[in-house]
């Protein structure tokens, strides 16, 4: 007989949502500032780190989709599947 007790997630898995959230963050802060010391207008300023901020958070949401699971993920996505 089998387990029917679910895997518990690594650390890594578990704040991989908040590493590219930040990551997106921090390249859309870095504009933001760039675009502030050229300008010296904060409302651009904030207009271009809320554009860069969605743009880059849909890339790195697609890019994400776009990846092959590998064995372990298929192998957990089968288990789940089963438990419906």
């Amino acid at each position: 007989m089998t387990q029917n007790t679910p895997r518990k997630p690594s650390r890594s898995e578990i704040l991989k949502p908040a590493e590219l959230v930040g990551l997106s963050g921090v390249m859309a802060l870095f504009l933001g500032l760039v675009i502030l010391m050229s300008t010296r207008e904060p409302v651009l300023a904030l207009i271009g780190f809320g554009v860069t901020f969605i743009v880059v958070l849909v890339v790195i949401a697609m890019l994400v989709l776009g990846m092959k699971p590998n064995d372990a993920e298929k192998t957990d996505l089968d288990e789940q599947n089963k438990g419906l």
